[in-house]
């Protein structure tokens, strides 16, 4: 039997990104496509580092309005647009995504030319569309007029990098994460429709957006995540439904290859129900589905269990955890990488 592809997703807690590279690299050789920098120093957390651009942005002042993603998640003042300032006003001038990617490319480079990382394999670039950051950072009443403002931006850095560094070394992740699929599993009204279907094509529509820009020579990647705040989903899934039916939406309204799709895999799901949903995947023969069953805290043996049960209804996907592991000891990594390899011959 062949063994499974290897996926990481982002977050990485090791020292340095060359760390992240070279680890990565010595444990999955040619099991792996892409390989992140693994959001080190700051970016560790994901998003939250964001808050800088609305806390130093002019356009905006904090609220009254205090969010949290879940119970146990921190709590946040969302920021307002300043007396009149308008949406259209606003501008976000750097992300700080190319920054990273050109400074994280060049330790890459290094290191593959020093045969470090195996040949073909890419850099894999995150970006975070607007509606999970503004979910965290803007008030409720102003994040479907922020939402494309924002996403220009995210659009133009994405297209600088893609400029900037070589499209047969690059790869580009689009993290379609819980600001999403949170809305989605309670079905109630937002500022991206009233009803799930609405919601559902109006995320498809901005994602695909933002997607078919990306040149085809460059993969395109989709991590769909539920959350990690405090190691707890901002929601609790049902089943893959909403995640198969996201997916379907993409491969329709996505016109370019869609090379890679991520969907998360609680640690207490091994049971029929929750993988059913996949008989009704989509994808087109050229995506990859790559599926987060491997944890951590139940080792080789809880991964079996959900591969046996995802094999029921899916039987072509690799293996990655749920999320990053920016949230982890580090200590914990060296076990999690073997675990992979583990889980990819399983």
């Amino acid at each position: 039997m062949s063994s499974r592809e290897i996926y990481l997703v982002g977050s990485v807690p090791l020292a340095t990104t060359a760390d992240v590279f070279t680890v990565a690299s010595e444990k999955f050789g040619t099991l792996i496509n892409q390989i992140p920098d693994g959001e080190v120093g700051n970016r560790i957390d994901w998003i939250t580092h964001l808050e800088a651009i609305f806390r130093d942005n002019p356009a905006f002042e904090p609220s009254d309005e205090i969010f949290s993603v879940h119970g146990g998640a921190a709590k946040r003042v969302r920021y307002r647009l300043r007396p009149g300032v308008r949406a259209t006003d606003v501008r976000f001038e750097n992300l700080g995504y190319v920054d990273t990617a050109l400074a994280s490319y060049a330790e890459f480079r290094r290191l593959r030319d020093a045969g470090k990382i195996a040949r073909g394999t890419r850099f894999q670039v995150d970006l975070v569309p607007a509606h999970s950051v503004i979910w965290l950072f803007v008030v409720e009443g102003k994040q479907a007029a922020i939402d494309p403002v924002y996403n220009a931006a995210v659009l133009r850095e994405m297209r600088e990098i893609a400029e900037k560094i070589p499209h047969a070394d690059l790869a580009i992740q689009y993290d379609v994460a819980s600001a999403v699929f949170a809305r989605l599993e309670r079905g109630e009204p937002t500022p991206y429709g009233r009803t799930k279907a609405e919601m559902l094509d109006r995320f498809g529509t901005i994602i695909a957006d933002l997607s078919n820009p990306v040149p085809t020579d460059i993969p395109l990647l989709f991590h769909f995540c539920y959350g990690d705040a405090n190691h707890k989903h901002a929601i609790e899934p049902t089943d893959m439904g909403d995640m198969v039916d996201m997916a379907n939406v993409l491969t329709q309204k996505v016109r370019r290859p869609i090379n890679l799709i991520h969907m998360p895999v609680p640690r207490d799901r091994d049971d029929d129900r929750y993988f059913a949903p996949l008989k009704r995947l989509e994808l087109r023969e050229s995506t990859r589905l790559i599926l987060g069953l491997v944890h951590y805290t139940d080792g080789l043996e809880g991964t079996r269990r959900r591969l046996q049960t995802a094999t029921k209804f899916v039987r072509d996907f690799g293996v990655a955890t749920e999320c990053g592991f920016g949230r982890r000891d580090p200590t914990t990594i060296p076990a999690l990488f073997d675990l992979h390899v583990a889980a990819a011959s399983a």
